[in-house]
């Protein structure tokens, strides 16, 4: 080793919302902590990147909660800096913007009295006679919402964000992401204001420069405690003797260092632990950490030469010809995202998988996609101006839900919980595709389970309160809501 040991009470590894968390609940206790972040920056899919003054998302980061413990933390570390946003967003599909959530008078008129007469006999016949089973999400929500509803507000989006059918995508992911949702109570809430659904969220709190903004002051607030954040330190090596681990072996800026610990805390993902354990776990255990997928993720910047474009802080495009899922508007979430208030800078969002021929594409040729998809989409008028444009990618975006992830899950779930002093957080940390704040919930819990307490964190509900419901009432602000299937 180049280095002396650096030996901490605990070690956390993966600087995002879990991790950082973890790290600054036992900060404030006396416990100091190490983070180790492989990236030049922390936040992991929540951070906020910059270009030439501009910054954005790596997918839009509202910051709305129940979770009274984390909204606590939320003000705690950025105070005024949050500003309030007013959240608008549409669905593109089929060459028309129809309000998201749908309205439902606005939706038939652009639908058509034929499409529109197919989507409600359509869930007639499944009420009379349901599908017998709900194994993946495809029976799930033809069960909810009858089968021309699924194919034409659930089906093209939902495969388009995680590359394979709905009938791979496991119920489990749309009991946790499409909660409580039915054509019927959308229609009585509709027609006699009788849903008894959650409010939509109409506004919702935003750091004025962006999500990172809160994780870069979680990580000035450790450093400042004698907690401090390595970045650009990449795990390669975690040893275990027996049932504890012992310690973790990091490249950084070239040099090989290690962090022993007493307690240890990982948000990296679960299969990359599993595959980093030396000596190495039982083969069955390698053979589940394989076996979990993931999805991947790129974000197309594009600097646009034009002051105001259109209201949306983000639109979902559901229609198959087109590449791009998700456009975010980062001007509609704070103004101070662009450095000229003469521009606009549009994130063009692109779910694919690392090796795909999306993902392999060089970024002037995905600059030009983009760019000609936004121009066809009616967004921007012309490619001339579009003047300027970088390529994020985003690796392990998504933990996928198909219909092994389950049994994998598990093993590693049982071999996992045998270790005396490793907890797993956050989204890849656990394999769910849970929000930040259920992300630093875990992380929270995690800290507490070192200081004495004992919490579960596999029992973290990940349906938690919030997903808002179908449609909306056209004068009301309470509603029920189609999401559109696969919001980060």
């Amino acid at each position: 080793m180049s280095n002396p040991r650096q030996h901490y009470p605990t070690v956390v590894i993966g600087g995002g919302p879990a991790g950082l968390t973890a790290a600054y609940v036992l900060s404030k206790e006396n416990q100091a902590a190490v983070v180790l972040e492989k990236a030049d920056r922390v936040g992991g899919i929540s951070r906020t990147e910059t270009y030439k003054g501009y910054r954005f998302d790596i997918g839009g980061h509202r910051f709305f909660t129940k979770v009274e413990i984390v909204k606590k933390l939320w003000y705690e570390v950025l105070g005024k800096e949050f500003i309030r946003v007013p959240r608008l967003s549409r669905i593109y599909y089929d060459g028309k913007f129809f309000n998201y959530p749908l309205e439902p008078f606005d939706a038939l008129s652009k639908l058509g009295i034929f499409n529109s007469f197919q989507i409600l006999t359509s869930y007639l016949k499944i009420k009379l006679n349901p599908l017998p089973s709900e194994n993946n999400l495809e029976e799930w929500v033809t069960n909810r919402f009858g089968k021309q509803l699924y194919r034409t507000f659930f089906k093209t989006y939902t495969e388009k964000v995680w590359g394979i059918p709905c009938t791979q995508i496991q119920a489990d992911w749309a009991a946790q992401r499409i909660k409580g949702l039915s054509l019927k109570k959308a229609v009585l809430n509709a027609l006699f204001k009788v849903n008894n659904t959650k409010t939509l969220i109409k506004e919702f709190d935003y750091p004025i420069l962006g999500p990172g903004m809160m994780w870069e002051r979680f990580q000035e607030r450790l450093n400042e405690k004698g907690s401090p954040v390595h970045l650009h330190t990449n795990v390669i090596r975690i040893e275990r003797s027996d049932n504890r681990i012992t310690k973790v072996i990091a490249e950084q800026d070239g040099q090989l260092k290690q962090f022993t610990g007493d307690q240890f805390i990982s948000s990296m993902p679960v299969s990359a632990l599993l595959k980093r354990l030396s000596p190495a776990p039982p083969d069955e255990v390698l053979a589940a950490a394989h076996g979990l997928k993931y999805r991947d993720f790129m974000i197309v910047s594009l600097i646009i030469d034009q002051p105001k474009l259109f209201p949306d802080n983000w639109i979902y495009i559901h229609s198959p010809e087109f590449k791009v899922g998700r456009i975010q508007n980062f001007k509609n979430w704070s103004p101070a995202m662009v450095p000229d208030p003469q521009k606009t800078c549009l994130g063009m969002e692109y779910f694919c998988s690392e090796g795909d021929e999306l993902w392999e594409m060089a970024e002037a040729d995905l600059i030009k996609l983009a760019s000609r998809e936004v121009v066809e989409l009616g967004l921007v008028d012309n490619l001339e101006l579009i003047k300027d444009g970088t390529v994020i990618r985003q690796y392990k975006a998504y933990p996928v839900y198909d219909g092994e992830y389950r049994q994998h899950l598990k093993v590693l779930q049982d071999y996992l919980s045998t270790f005396e002093n490793l907890q797993t957080v956050g989204r890849n940390g656990m394999h769910r595709y849970n929000n930040q704040d259920h992300s630093m919930l875990t992380g929270i819990l995690a800290a507490k389970n070192i200081l004495g307490e004992n919490h579960d964190l596999w029992d973290v509900n990940t349906e938690r309160s919030y997903h808002e419901d179908f449609m909306k009432k056209p004068t009301e602000n309470s509603a029920a809501k189609l999401p559109s299937a696969a919001v980060a």
